[in-house]
């Protein structure tokens, strides 16, 4: 007997019934049978169902003589059905990869509860993915199994079939059947729901859900809408026959009204002519199942008293003011852009402000931030700005004053300032001064192509207005450089007459001041648990993919490696699971660099600023090829890696579960790019740009050698992170030049 029995029905989706079936048949939990109906299909569905059970047996085929319709088929399904429990899956739909192996260890955990409800994602024909926005209701947090009582917020989950694991005895025993009708999904998830004695839930995406371009049964105009009137008497029919679910009514009240105002307002779904007639039918089901007392929202109102009229003249007013009030915001903003141009070039005619320093950076904090930091403590006369862009309030550090882009201080602060400061283009329309200073941070060690390089790589360029590029290239007067490597590539794909300083990164001074006690803070203000070896997995941009979900499965690298591992992951795709702490908004990569015990990445720039933790990082090369290909590389990173190389996931778990990742041969590795990559990045590398750019001095600083730098320690088990001797070779030059 398999533990599952999932069940595809497929009518006219000969297009997408292969990656349905392929997204089950691969999953790395094998103990499974696919039951795939065909629901009497005119295309090549029962075909390419034959083919696939030709080629695997744990494919059932079943051939419908007649249309039976969603509901018939997955009865068709059941009905052939063996496994501990039942999965549905729309042939359109996939299971994500390793969805039924998690599904599976949740019901083992939870004692194989009723029903287990799992969460989706809707994945868009342009590559967009966007979770469920009722998660929340799936925590795992809490006591399980639980019924229904303890977590009512289930029943506002969305009511479809396929988002759930269901026992099959619990199935047989109650006679659950799916309805004939265009909603049959609502008369088998409400009343399996209400009846199940063990729930449970399972904080994890395994159900991608396709939002067709056109096609959506659900989003088609249609009369097929009004089955659902039936639908919902057949749910309260269910109820009344059993007294004990009474006390439900309220609840399913509530979403049945909520349901009819939902497909009523949806313009896509009634046909012309026919909404009056609808809004007739949802009255009378409102009178006939109203619950005194029930809480019900504004617009239920529209459904209660069946205003159809009222509804269409407040739509025609709504669009109305809608149009007049688009018209006033484009007359006001017009209004106001010219005052602010006239601001601007006001400001421009006034006397420089030589105590005046304005900072920005085009993601989280990182070098302006850090160098903000230093013109405060060594210039206390210099007042400083952050320009704070929408969206990135959190970002901007605690010290200087805040500027809203567009505002009048915004471009009074461009057009006086002395000292201009960023990481990446500043505003288009400023226009430098004499006597103004520009300096340019980047954005750490190039690795990937970047600047006048990426002519030749338009996946990568995107939509890189080059002729602009180099306009802001002739304004900076100074630019950033770590090491020799870098000040190398800036130069020249970045051609201008700037001054490189070549002094090390401001935002890495932090990891070299820092102590035990402030790893420690930021841990725990993470909730890394202590004892932990937390992994901070940091992956590069894929130009040449639009959907930017991390490669590997971070689930299952963290079941094999054992409870002692966590990881903070910043994945542009958040990633959730048990020991997967998701960092991907934090605004200040060195915290999550002390707060780590060991970096695992790709390609991304974050590697040359960790190694001067000396820390253990482990880099998975597995796409070299299409990322290098897309972007291009200054080297090949597999020749000389800051520490052990994978080339793919399992050899990227056998590195950790050897121990491998910080072993003498990736500490090696390490010494050597760290000599290469990190030479002057010793905590000071701020406050030798300041002394340089605003106090005017040449004799600065010394570098501290690399074999008397003492970064900031890491939290792990002292004995795994074995420090070897420093390579030999010529130490940087601390002459500041």
């Amino acid at each position: 007997m398999p533990r599952f029995s999932v069940i595809v029905p497929a009518y006219k989706v000969q297009a997408y019934l292969p990656a349905c079936l392929d997204s089950v048949l691969s999953q790395s939990y094998p103990d499974l049978e696919l039951i795939a109906v065909d629901d009497c299909s005119p295309d090549a569905c029962g075909a390419l169902i034959d083919e696939y059970a030709a080629r695997d047996a744990r494919v059932k085929p079943v051939h419908l003589a007649e249309n039976r319709g969603l509901g018939g088929a997955r009865n068709a399904g059941i009905a052939e059905a063996s496994g501990d429990y039942l999965v549905f899956l729309d042939s359109d739909d996939t299971l994500t990869p390793d969805a039924l192996r998690a599904v599976a260890d949740r019901l083992k955990e939870t004692g194989d509860p009723d029903v287990l409800v799992f969460d989706y994602a809707r994945t868009y024909w342009d590559g967009r993915e966007v979770r469920n926005q009722l998660a929340a209701q799936l925590t795992e947090q809490g006591p399980a199994p639980f019924r229904l009582e303890d977590r009512p917020g289930l029943l506002r989950v969305l009511m479809v079939a396929w988002n759930k694991a269901y026992r099959r005895e619990f199935v047989a025993r109650h006679g659950f059947r799916f309805p004939p009708g265009y909603y049959e999904d609502t008369p088998w998830t409400f009343p399996v729901l209400l009846t199940a004695e063990s729930l449970a839930t399972l904080d994890r995406v395994c159900v991608h859900y396709r939002q067709r371009r056109r096609g959506s049964i659900l989003g088609t105009t249609s009369r097929k809408h009004f089955d659902l009137f039936e639908q919902y008497d057949r749910v309260f029919a269910y109820v009344e026959e059993r007294p004990e679910l009474a006390r439900w009514r309220p609840e399913l009240f509530r979403r049945m009204v909520d349901h009819y105002a939902t497909v009523f307002t949806k313009r896509d779904r009634l046909p012309r002519g026919s909404h009056g007639e609808f809004l007739r039918l949802a009255r009378a089901h409102y009178r006939r199942y109203r619950v005194p007392g029930a809480r019900l929202r504004l617009r239920h109102t529209l459904v209660r008293f069946g205003l159809h009229r009222t509804f269409r003249a407040l739509q025609l007013a709504a669009a109305v003011r809608r149009r007049a009030l688009k018209s006033a915001v484009w007359l006001v903003r017009a209004v106001r852009t010219a005052a602010l141009g006239l601001h601007y070039r006001i400001q421009l005619r006034l006397p420089l402000r030589s105590d005046r320093a304005v900072f920005t950076a085009e993601e989280g904090r990182g070098d302006p931030a850090a160098l903000e930091e230093a013109f405060r403590a060594l210039v206390p006369r210099l007042s400083t700005a952050w320009i704070a862009r929408p969206g990135q309030e959190h970002a901007v550090p605690p010290g200087p004053r805040r500027l809203r882009p567009g505002s009048a201080a915004y471009w009074t602060a461009l057009a006086r300032s002395r000292y201009l400061v960023a990481d990446a283009a500043f505003e288009r329309r400023l226009r430098k001064r004499p006597g103004q200073v520009f300096v340019q941070t980047q954005r750490g060690t190039p690795l990937g192509h970047a600047g006048l390089d990426l002519l030749e790589r338009p996946a990568a360029a995107r939509d890189t207005d080059f002729a602009e590029l180099l306009r802001d290239v002739d304004r900076w007067d100074y630019v950033l450089s770590g090491n020799r490597h870098a000040t190398l590539t800036w130069e020249r794909v970045h051609p201008g007459r700037y001054t490189t300083l070549e002094y090390g990164l401001p935002r890495n001074d932090v990891l070299q001041r820092a102590t035990a006690a402030d790893v420690a803070r930021l841990r725990a203000s993470l909730g890394v648990p202590e004892g932990a070896v937390a992994i901070l997995y940091a992956p590069a941009r894929r130009d040449h993919r639009c959907t930017q979900r991390p490669l590997l499965d971070l689930e299952r690298i963290l079941r094999r490696l054992g409870p002692r591992f966590v990881l903070l992951a910043r994945t542009p795709a958040p990633a959730r699971g048990t020991r997967i702490i998701d960092v991907s908004g934090h605004p200040d990569p060195a915290a999550l660099c002390l707060a780590s015990d060991v970096l695992l990445t790709d390609y991304a720039p974050v590697m040359f600023d960790y190694a001067g933790l000396d820390r253990p990082i482990v880099v998975h090369t597995e796409d070299w090829a299409a990322y290098e290909a897309a972007r291009g590389a200054y080297f090949d990173l597999r020749d000389f890696p800051p520490g052990a190389v994978a080339r793919s996931e399992d050899e990227l778990i056998d590195i950790f579960a050897t121990g491998h990742w910080c072993g003498s041969r990736s500490a090696q590795l390490r010494a050597a790019f760290r000599e290469r990559f990190c030479p002057w990045d010793d905590g000071r590398a701020a406050e030798r740009v300041v002394r340089r750019v605003v106090l005017g001095e040449t004799e600065l600083p010394p570098v501290v050698p690399l074999a008397d730098r003492t970064p900031a320690p890491s939290a792990c088990a002292r004995p795994q992170l074995v420090t070897v001797p420093q390579p030999s070779g010529p130490r940087p030059v601390t002459d500041g030049s």
